[in-house]
């Protein structure tokens, strides 16, 4: 393809007619580009030729918000009346958390436990991927794949992640948590 390319702009190039070759460079561009081809570029200045690869990548990244409903899918989570920022994991158990809150906002009754950290039923099972982990303040895990923990404290089992509370520091959510029992609302803004 680049040779043909290369014929076709040295014939039009060569006629004296630059603009058609121009013209035919940005049609064949297009045709070509969605194939990260390599083209050859007649440059304006001289009579230089060059070589350059197409890369349609970022063009075929360029979309909006609306397209993607990226603004659709921020979860958002509230300890009572408290919003958290919560840093989610990328992982199959968040994406299915995330479609439950979709259907409308996800109430989980907590209880203390342990003295370290709040556990609540999420009403189904969600994709485990369990590690052994040694918890920190803030850690958002779960249990058994049906049970959400959040630590205000430390705890070393095996868990899926779901997230870190980002925005509190361990002080702050012990005093979130460690006052009894709450009540945590998972959401879509």
């Amino acid at each position: 393809m680049t040779f043909s390319v290369f014929m076709m702009l040295l014939v039009s190039a060569c006629s004296g007619d630059t603009k058609t070759a121009y013209a035919n460079h940005d049609s064949l561009a297009a045709s070509y580009a969605s194939e990260n081809v390599e083209e050859t570029v007649l440059s304006e200045d001289s009579e230089i030729y060059r070589t350059e690869e197409v890369d349609n990548q970022a063009a075929e990244n360029n979309t909006s918000s609306d397209e993607t409903g990226i603004g659709e899918t921020t979860m958002i989570m509230k300890i009572g009346d408290t919003k958290v920022n919560v840093d989610w994991e990328d992982n199959q158990a968040v994406a299915a958390l995330r479609d439950m809150a979709r259907e409308g906002d996800v109430t989980i009754q907590m209880s203390m436990y342990g003295g370290f950290e709040q556990v609540g039923s999420l009403g189904q099972n969600l994709p485990r991927d369990d590690k052994q982990t040694t918890t920190t303040s803030g850690d958002i895990v779960l249990y058994s794949g049906n049970q959400m923990v959040v630590f205000y404290g430390s705890n070393s089992w095996s868990y899926t992640r779901l997230g870190q509370i980002s925005d509190k520091n361990a002080e702050d959510i012990t005093d979130l948590l460690s006052h009894g029992d709450v009540t945590i609302t998972i959401s879509i803004e």
